[in-house]
């Protein structure tokens, strides 16, 4: 059976194409460009090394065989198959266009992209107007302002000044900076497109900013490797398929298998490094521990006409894997239908292969099936997510509940109060209010505020709304409550526009729309958590309680937020003045609070703040809102950093920083 697999040619194969000298007669619509190996590359190639690639160690001390770097999804070439990897069979580009693609998710890709999530360079989308260069390249101003933000991002994060070794192997702290990079990029290509959008035609930001990302080398762990991936832990959520890729946790932007060639005995072969199941096949396991996963192939897109699946490519990577029985990561697919992709990935660890067979699907073809087994002594993860699905549909009560919604009523969701740690039965008692209560307005920034009284059915971007054009233009967050660009101050609707609650230019209001739970830390006093997945950019609430003075401020008073304090910038925008209120504000929670009062600090927080105006003609109310600074898996605590008192100014006593980060500054205020 192997032999025979072997031998087996692919129907259509690309071979590679290697740099050579330049001709000049050669058409200018050739298919491939002539480039160098160590560049300079146009934009939207990538480098093309696996040739040519360092073959270091993947763990200390352990022997392995060969390995190549981790292959680019939307690149603009195509390896051609080995032995090992059987080839890629699959339609030309030119079959591709024109029509719109399903991926093994369901998600539909967009007329200008192939099957593979690549973008082509010759065909530009119809929703972007045209200039041409200099050169009488046709080039979109779309193109042109996403390109430049893209650069800047990249000087704001430093990305282009790390080094090979470090993507290759790379840490917690690189890859959260790729994926807010990709998360914040994406975001704005959605603001940016928003202006030139056409009703009826799809955009995938996501995988718009996944090739800017790709071709500006903004990656993480860039050597593929068999078991864990630095600075990616067990439980880590993704809300795209290009995340994971840009993470180096699975390469593939639509396969199902990731898979890597070796050398055994001198001989090609193959072993899988990573799977996703999310329900694009007939996966089973619901217990967390196993996992019946089946295999790739065997079903035509475009016509829905299924054959018996081959055991080639990633199948065969799977059976090898099972006989050398290495590790494989697994990520489960779930639902979530607050996501643009109606999915979150969850990594679920290490798994290995423990038999395979064949058996008929419900198509009547043969499809493989591995069953996969969790490596013992891990964290949970999709374990955990089956326990918070089941309290909350009641089919099990949360262990160490002392109070079932601390809110009282006060929010539209429960807030449950938790200790499993000791018998403290609860913090020290305080009135709950959802908002920050003001006796008196600010003075309005601006004279005679005029405010929206012609959206009768919600503010949308690019239009005269007073409220809109105060934020520049466009609203700045999407439908979901998810902020689209970082300003310095966020301009809401307020109480005499004649908008529903419902407009998205007032997220702030709106209340909590995740479940949260203040629970007792093991040596931080209480903490602030989440049962849902929060992605990055989610507004999580606001600090409520009660204005005071400077003078008013009482040192024994450890529920104040102060936003006079010095903060670390965000990065995302270094060149803009850290954020500022235009009038000092400062609020005591001790007394009079909601669920922020019980978030703790953190040297390396995963929540910001933003200061949040709404106006009235001439009065002006000030917020302080929460934002998610990246991805947060369920039940991971909520924090954000404090700030530091400006000298000679009195406030709470100096405390002991207990946050654990690697930048921890020692103490906190």
């Amino acid at each position: 059976m192997h032999s025979a697999v072997l031998t087996v040619k692919p129907l259509r194969c690309l071979a590679p194409i290697f740099p050579s000298a330049p001709d000049p007669s050669a058409p200018p619509s050739a298919q491939y460009a002539s480039i160098p190996p160590n560049g300079p590359f146009p934009p939207g190639a990538t480098p093309f090394f696996p040739f040519f690639a360092a073959n270091g160690p993947q763990r200390p001390g352990q022997p392995r065989p060969f390995t190549i770097p981790s292959p680019v999804p939307l690149n603009s070439y195509k390896t051609p198959g080995s032995a090992a990897g059987n080839g890629n069979i699959g339609t030309s580009r030119g079959a591709s266009r024109g029509r719109t693609i399903v991926d093994e998710d369901g998600n539909s890709v967009s007329d200008g992209y192939d099957e593979a999530g690549n973008e082509f360079n010759d065909k530009t989308p119809v929703t972007r107007r045209k200039v041409r260069s200099r050169s009488g390249i046709p080039v979109s101003d779309t193109d042109v302002a996403i390109d430049s933000l893209a650069e800047d991002m990249l000087r704001a994060f430093s990305v282009a000044e790390i080094d090979t070794s470090r993507q290759a192997n790379s840490d917690k702290e690189l890859v959260d900076r790729v994926l807010i990079v990709f998360n914040l990029l994406r975001r704005k290509i959605t603001q940016i497109e928003e202006k030139t959008a056409v009703p009826g035609v799809a955009r995938r930001p996501d995988l718009r900013a996944g090739t800017l990302c790709m071709s500006k080398s903004v990656r993480a762990n860039t050597r593929k490797r068999i078991g864990p991936v630095p600075g990616v832990e067990i439980g880590d959520i993704f809300f795209f398929r290009m995340e994971l890729c840009l993470a180096g946790v699975h390469a593939p932007s639509m396969a199902g298998i990731d898979y890597m060639g070796v050398k055994v005995a001198g001989e090609d072969d193959s072993m899988a490094v990573s799977i996703v199941s999310s329900g694009g096949y007939e996966d089973e396991g619901d217990d967390g521990e196993v996992l019946i996963y089946s295999g790739q192939g065997g079903v035509q897109r475009k016509d829905k006409q299924f054959s018996d699946q081959q055991l080639v490519r990633g199948n065969l990577a799977l059976e090898k894997s099972l006989h050398k029985a290495n590790e494989v990561r697994v990520i489960r697919g779930l639902k979530d239908f607050a996501s643009p992709t109606g999915k979150v990935y969850v990594y679920d660890g290490l798994y290995k292969i423990h038999e395979s067979w064949v058996e008929k699907g419900k198509s009547g073809c043969n499809i493989f099936k591995y069953k996969f087994v969790r490596v013992a002594g891990q964290a949970e993860a999709f374990t955990l997510w089956k326990s918070i699905q089941q309290w909350k549909d009641g089919v099990t009560s949360r262990p160490g509940i002392i109070l079932p919604d601390l809110t009282s009523g006060a929010e539209s969701l429960p807030v449950c109060l938790v200790n499993d740690v000791d018998d403290e039965k609860g913090p020290s008692y305080f009135s709950y209010t959802p908002s920050l209560k003001y006796t008196k307005a600010f003075p309005s920034t601006k004279p005679s505020v005029v405010n929206c009284n012609c959206c009768t059915g919600g503010c949308q971007s690019n239009s005269d709304c007073p409220c809109v054009q105060r934020n520049g233009g466009q609203i700045p967050y999407t439908s979901l409550g998810v902020l689209q660009s970082h300003n310095t101050l966020i301009h809401e609707c307020a109480s005499m526009c004649i908008c529903p609650v419902n407009c998205r230019n007032r997220i702030s209001q709106a209340g909590l729309k995740m479940r949260l739970e203040v629970f007792k830390t093991k040596d931080k006093g209480w903490g602030l958590r989440s049962w849902d997945p929060i992605r990055s950019g989610s507004f999580i609430c606001e600090y409520a309680g009660v204005l005071i003075s400077e003078n008013g401020i009482d040192s024994e008073d450890n529920y104040i937020f102060d936003a006079t304090r010095t903060f670390e910038p965000l990065e995302a925008q270094p060149s803009e003045e850290p954020v500022k209120f235009p009038f000092p504000l400062i609020i005591s929670a001790k007394n009079e609070g909601n669920v922020a009062r019980f978030m703790n600090h953190s040297c390396s927080p995963n929540v910001y703040w933003q200061p949040i105006i709404r106006e009235n003609q001439d009065e002006s109310y000030f917020h302080v809102g929460f934002f998610a600074i990246k991805h947060i898996p369920p039940m991971q605590e909520l924090t954000f950093d404090y700030g530091m008192l400006l000298a000679g100014k009195a406030g709470p006593r100096k405390k002991k920083c207990l946050c654990g980060s690697l930048k921890c500054k020692g103490v906190f205020y």
